[in-house]
């Protein structure tokens, strides 16, 4: 199932199954798992590991160097899940020193084209990356956060959980768990309704979450005092938890 073609390292570890199309080039010190495609004209540079069942569309280039000046060549990685899709001339690069020496991406995950990780990235489960989507270095994703087309997201900000940025929206600071922004300047312009629902939030959860969000966003208190705020909610709705410690947690201050 290696096209005669493609350029495989014999130190690549490649499960039986694995699928490489024409002109592609995996390196040494990859490992792919079973039920894994990888197209024609990709690049996949090690150390990596690729878990099972992923699909890696043409022109992809997977593990490569950092962006990063501070990077020496020193040996760092990058880890994909499960049934990921990366699309055409997805961009992925491994981690540096200066962090964990990692970049990491969970499983059922999409990546659509031209869409870009940068080095020491953090991706974590259901996660859409819409097209031309783009991390810079040190970002940190939560499970089920869909970042609309050309979004572009400055290095060390966090977002939540089943939050949703619209197209273009330019993310210079952590958005919260639940909450949808966009526009130019990019604001916050609700709760992510329709992805909670989706995801089998009842109509109770939602309305909890639509209060925390007004206290954070309308209320006019200071962030200190909605955190506050939230606590004293999150005792009587545990839906609204991940907000709170989300806030709790935030080094770069929130989109507000």
């Amino acid at each position: 199932m290696i096209h005669s073609s493609a350029i495989v390292d014999p130190a690549a570890i490649l499960a039986e199954d694995v699928s490489v199309g024409p002109f592609s080039i995996i390196g040494p010190d990859v490992e792919i798992g079973p039920g894994t495609t990888v197209g024609p004209h990709v690049v996949i540079k090690g150390p990596c590991r690729i878990g099972r069942d992923n699909r890696i569309f043409q022109f992809t280039s997977v593990g490569e160097d950092p962006q990063d000046k501070k990077y020496q060549g020193e040996i760092t990685r990058l880890e994909i899940g499960d049934r990921n899709v990366m699309r055409e001339y997805c961009t992925i690069h491994r981690g540096t020193a200066q962090d964990q020496s990692l970049t990491r991406i969970g499983s059922d995950n999409l990546l659509m084209a031209y869409t870009h990780v940068a080095h020491d990235c953090i991706i974590g489960d259901g996660v859409i990356m819409a097209n031309g989507a783009s991390l810079a270095g040190h970002v940190s994703v939560e499970d089920h956060a869909i970042l609309g087309g050309f979004s572009l997201v400055h290095q060390f900000c966090r977002i939540g959980r089943h939050s949703f940025s619209g197209m273009g929206s330019v993310i210079s600071r952590d958005i919260p768990p639940y909450v949808m922004v966009g526009g130019s300047p990019t604001k916050p312009r609700g709760i992510n309704n329709v992805g909670m629902e989706r995801r089998g939030y009842d109509a109770d959860a939602i309305l909890q979450i639509k209060r925390a969000f007004k206290v954070i966003y309308k209320s006019r208190l200071k962030l200190e005092e909605a955190i506050e705020n939230l606590t004293c909610m999150a005792e009587q709705s545990p839906v609204i938890l991940p907000m709170l410690e989300f806030l709790q947690q935030s080094g770069r201050s929130i989109i507000r």
